[in-house]
């Protein structure tokens, strides 16, 4: 067969991922704080967009309507006064009053404060009311002079100098300290630790020594048993039977109460004793202090109960800032631009972007809206009566009722909250696991069922535990056809022991009480 070059003419269609297209995309599973970092970045490359809160047009608005400002109440007492003599005159009429009704001067109680204090008012007054929220009657944010708190590493940086002299033990220290996490634990190796710092390993031996009787007790151990002994031994309760026990957790954990006994060689009464201290214990000394910024979570969708007795779903206005193409800007800077030079061809981008942007945000806001406002209607028993009315639900069914996909679903879940009265969720709590119904009625949800079990946990006491078993019987006499297995993997799933470790403690605790 003999090879041709040819030249042929196909048509075929396909689905292209444009940039903005992936962009959009991006949008739609960005949180409140992803989507308020990326509109920062753009309104700093694009000069037509601009950004404004409703908070912003609320707090113009109350400041365009507001009563006379303090010159102008100032102005009514004096017109030819200024704001010292203001000051001056109003403080001698109530002194002259003062005296005249106690027969004394109150003028010359206090000599010697009398000329600065006249001296300094025009001038604090003055900065008083260049202060934001002075000069509109607004209240001042308590929270702006509240003081810091103290990080761990500052706290432990104050107490080296009452503790070491030399200056070699105060570098081994600060590189100890640098060492810890946030719980206060030390996982550095002291033996790379000193020929790191070209030291010796007995003096690293020794400042650890003396940093591990710094506050709070407990810092700078290497293990659990050793951040609790080091609080013993603070307390003066380190003997030789909380040694041991101690160092067994691991069978403390187990609730192996008959070989603690043995390897303390105490009593049973001793033993609930030992374990009543060990509870008074902090297993992280290092979170007690200030470790960190914390992001506060801003729902999305606010629901609220309507006058007819249904729900209304709201977008927060909080989560959704509101950008702004400026088109009087766009239109003086096209007057002047050149157009045979690439300012023109930058200032179309620059408002095509905007527009984009700004069409891209409001269907975001509107796809959230309409998943938000499907997942109350699915779940209105959760909302009327708790966890317990949870029905099971996926991304299909939300998706098939707002004619979506289901990835454009899963999107709008990822890092979404909603507030309801019931508290806040994330959007993909609502979705869970359909476990089938032992009478053949309406399936349940899978975190209903967890919720039911841990309730039973919790409320039963060290003389009637329930087994597995029995937990499934009771579940089932409920409707709920669950398996054993399916029990025992969401107990270990929420931290729950098992019955015999469940009966060890709460006969235990019994004990303590």
């Amino acid at each position: 067969m003999a090879l041709s070059a040819s030249l042929n003419l196909r048509q075929s269609q396909s689905l292209v991922m444009t940039p903005q297209l992936m962009q959009s995309i991006q949008l739609l599973q960005m949180n409140h704080l992803e989507l308020t970092q990326f509109i920062a970045q753009e309104i700093e490359k694009n000069p037509l967009l601009e950004v404004q809160s409703p908070s912003d047009e609320a707090s113009t608005a109350e400041r365009g309507d507001s009563g006379p400002q303090p010159e102008e109440a100032g102005s009514e007492i004096d017109e030819g006064a200024g704001e010292g003599d203001v000051y001056d005159s109003a403080t001698s009429r109530s002194g002259e009053r003062l005296s005249d009704g106690l027969d004394s001067d109150f003028a010359n109680v206090f000599p010697d404060d009398t000329t600065p204090q006249r001296a300094d008012a025009p001038e604090l007054l003055g900065q008083w009311k260049s202060m934001p929220g002075a000069s509109d009657g607004e209240s001042y944010d308590l929270d702006d002079f509240v003081a810091s708190r103290k990080t761990l590493r500052e706290a432990l940086i104050e107490q080296l100098p009452f503790a070491l002299g030399s200056a070699s033990d105060r570098l081994i220290a600060q590189y100890l300290i640098d060492q810890l996490d946030d719980a206060g634990y030390l996982h550095a190796d002291l033996a790379e630790t000193a020929e790191r710092l070209g030291s010796a390993s007995e003096d690293v031996t020794r400042v650890l020594d003396v940093l591990q009787q710094f506050d709070p007790p407990g810092v700078f151990a290497r293990t659990l048993g050793e951040c609790l002994g080091l609080q013993l031994r603070a307390r003066n309760r380190l003997d030789p039977a909380m040694e041991a026990l101690v160092g067994n957790l691991d069978l403390l954990a187990r609730r192996d109460f008959a070989s603690l006994k043995k390897i303390c060689g105490v009593d049973e009464e001793d033993l609930i004793d030992m374990f009543a201290e060990i509870r008074k214990l902090d297993p992280k000394p290092g979170t007690s202090f200030e470790t960190g910024s914390f992001e506060t979570i801003i729902p999305d969708a606010v629901v609220r109960t309507a006058p007819d007795g249904g729900w209304l779903v709201e977008l927060n206005p909080d989560a959704l800032p509101r950008v702004l193409v400026n088109h009087e800007y766009f239109a003086e800077i096209s007057r002047s631009c050149r157009k045979s030079s690439g300012e023109q061809i930058f200032l179309n981008e620059c408002l095509q972007n905007a527009n984009w942007l700004t069409r891209s945000l409001d269907q975001r806001a509107r796809t959230i809206m309409k998943v938000a406002s499907e997942i109350v209607r699915q779940q209105d028993a959760f909302l009327m009566h708790g966890v317990d009315h949870l029905r099971p639900l996926n991304l299909r069914t939300v998706a098939d009722a707002i004619k979506m996909h289901e990835s454009t679903v899963s999107r709008v879940t990822s890092n979404k909250y909603m507030l309801t009265p019931r508290g806040l969720y994330e959007l993909k709590y609502f979705f869970t696991v359909s476990i089938g119904s032992a009478e053949n009625g309406d399936a349940h949800s899978a975190e209903s069922v967890r919720h039911r079990i841990r309730t039973m946990v919790n409320q039963e006491s060290a003389d009637a535990v329930l087994s597995d078993d029995d937990i499934v019987d009771i579940l089932k006499k409920a409707g709920v056809d669950i398996a054993r297995r399916t029990v025992a993997k969401y107990r270990e799933a929420m931290h729950i022991p098992s019955s015999v470790q469940r009966r060890r403690e709460k006969r235990a605790l019994a004990r303590v009480g």
